[in-house]
């Protein structure tokens, strides 16, 4: 697999239907070994607030081999909304998303693969999670 393609199906598959995150908890142990695995294991951590639905932002990041994080995400993106308040929060969510999520637990290969690449997801609340 090209290394763009990994970003594009990184980027493709933040912006799924949570549904995709389902069958991983949040800051899951289980090894991480796909850019699929890694997308959803962020975002099993995102929970959008209500009222976000349609917003989304991309940020731009690295990881190193062990799973942390790599100097300061960016946003490149934004397609946010006229309330200020809720524009705030969701940023928030996303940043504590990745919080909450990282350290990834990379396999040895994964790790090596995905080590100071740039990653740029997009995070689209598509809809109102039902609690």
């Amino acid at each position: 697999m090209s290394f763009r393609f990994a970003v594009a199906a990184f980027a493709l598959a933040a912006t799924v239907n949570a549904s995709c995150a389902q069958d991983r908890a949040c800051g899951s142990r289980d090894p991480v070994n796909s850019i699929v695995e890694m997308s959803a294991a962020i975002y099993a951590c995102w929970q959008p607030p209500r009222g976000t639905t349609g917003m989304s932002l991309t940020l731009r990041f690295s990881l190193r081999r062990d799973g942390t994080l790599f100097g300061k995400p960016h946003a490149t993106f934004s397609d946010l909304g006229p309330d200020d308040r809720l524009n705030r929060a969701f940023v928030a969510s996303v940043l504590e998303a990745l919080g909450k999520a990282l350290p990834l637990p990379f396999t040895e290969s994964m790790g090596g693969a995905i080590a100071g690449r740039i990653l740029s997801p997009r995070f689209t609340a598509t809809q109102e999670r039902k609690s």
